[in-house]
């Protein structure tokens, strides 16, 4: 591993933090977050297309978590399986955890959404970690990661227990893995089939995250047809979709239908 490559990562890894915890106040959970443009009822589901809108979130979940423990999925992740499967089974937790939030969106039913999100943020990280600098280093990195994740969510609804509510933590959880990514993806030379499908993920990500801060804009635009937080839900599952779609083409060029 090069080490000047490795230290311009930890000193950007720093500097963001450094710069999140000094520069920046504690950011409580706003209580508008829960105020969804779209709540409409269908049947017993209360905030349909929210609720819904999670299924895609499930089947990639599901298809990507079978995938990586079969035995094509294993010869084609190699060793940065243990990764792969935590991003695909986040993702699939993920639909359940924003499903049950959605159904009753307050900050206690919040955390459950993020809690699975967080295994999807940093089993994405080590799966990068692990194609682009090395499969050991990822396996090393793997636990420590999922458990900053979780203490993110938990120091998150600890301090709004404590009425001084801080995102900062899960902040630096979602943001700052995709930082170093980008940074990883110019500085290390890219295993086949990779970049593509791995700029396809952020992007749908990004959009993704731009739906959600503008879904009352986005209803109204589409006539009340769907608010821009379900469009968020299918975007972000359109992100994990790139990563599976990936180790497909992997299997095919390995020759294996």
């Amino acid at each position: 591993m090069n080490i000047a490559k490795t230290g311009l990562l930890i000193f950007v890894a720093l500097a963001v933090t450094a710069g999140l915890f000094i520069f920046i106040d504690p950011i409580p959970q706003w209580p508008e977050y829960h105020d969804f443009a779209d709540d409409r009822a269908w049947l017993i589901l209360p905030n349909a297309h929210n609720v819904l809108s999670n299924l895609g979130l499930l089947l990639v979940g599901a298809w990507g978590s079978l995938f990586v423990i079969s035995r094509d999925g294993r010869e084609v992740t190699g060793k940065v399986a243990a990764p792969y499967f935590v991003f695909f089974f986040g993702v699939f937790l993920t639909a359940f955890g924003s499903a049950y939030y959605h159904w009753e969106p307050e900050n206690a039913t919040l955390g459950w959404d993020r809690l699975p999100m967080t295994l999807m943020f940093m089993g994405f990280f080590t799966v990068a970690i692990g194609e682009l600098i090395s499969p050991r280093t990822a396996r090393v990195l793997l636990l420590p990661l999922l458990i900053a994740g979780i203490a993110s969510v938990v120091y998150w609804a600890w301090t709004e227990l404590n009425n001084a509510g801080d995102l900062r933590f899960y902040g630096l959880v979602q943001f700052l893995p995709i930082i170093l990514i980008v940074l990883m993806l110019f500085l290390y030379p890219k295993p086949p089939h990779f970049l593509f499908y791995i700029v396809g993920l952020i992007v749908f990500f990004s959009l993704a995250k731009l739906f959600e801060q503008f879904d009352q804009q986005i209803y109204d635009a589409l006539k009340h047809v769907v608010a821009g937080h379900a469009l968020k839900h299918l975007f972000a599952a359109a992100a994990a979709c790139s990563l599976l779609l990936m180790l497909y083409k992997r299997r095919r060029s390995s020759g294996r239908i």
